[in-house]
C-alpha cells in the first residue's frame, strides 16, 4: 500500500535548524511531484515547498524561500526539507505530499494525492 512517513520534527530555539525526512513506498516515487505542507494551530494547511521531480522545478513559499531547502533522493524514495534560521511562526505540523496527474489516451484523466501522518515542529524560546 501507499505509505508516506515523516520524521525529524522536534522542538528547537529560534535561529536553529532541523531536517525533515519523508520515506515513501507503494508507488512510483520518481514520477510524482513531492511537496511539504504545514499546518499551524488555528490555521489552514499551507504549501511550503514543491519538488516536481529530480532535475525539475522547485518552488517555495515566500516566507521560507531563503531559509528552507527541499530535496529528493529517488533511489531511496525519500523527500527532505532542510530548515534553517527557524522562526516561531514556523511552528506547525509538517506533512509530506505526493501528487501525480495522469492523462491517459484510453482512460482519460486521473489524479493521485497521497499524504503522510505529519511530524511536529515547535520553535520557541
Amino acid at each position: 500500500q501507499v505509505q508516506l512517513v515523516e520524521s525529524g520534527g522536534d522542538s528547537v530555539q529560534p535561529g536553529g535548524s532541523l531536517r525533515l525526512s519523508c520515506a515513501a513506498s507503494g508507488f512510483k516515487f520518481s514520477i510524482y511531484a513531492m511537496s511539504w505542507y504545514r499546518q499551524a494551530p488555528g490555521k489552514e494547511r499551507e504549501l511550503v515547498a514543491t519538488h516536481t521531480y529530480t532535475g525539475g522545478e522547485i518552488t517555495y513559499a515566500d516566507s521560507v524561500k531563503d531559509r528552507f531547502t527541499i530535496s529528493r533522493d529517488d533511489a531511496k524514495s525519500t523527500l527532505y526539507l532542510q530548515m534553517n534560521s527557524l522562526k516561531p511562526e514556523d511552528t506547525a505540523v509538517y506533512y509530506c505530499n505526493a501528487y501525480h496527474y495522469l492523462l491517459d489516451s484510453t482512460i482519460g484523466e486521473r489524479e493521485y494525492n497521497y499524504w503522510g501522518q505529519g511530524t511536529r515542529v515547535t520553535v520557541s524560546s
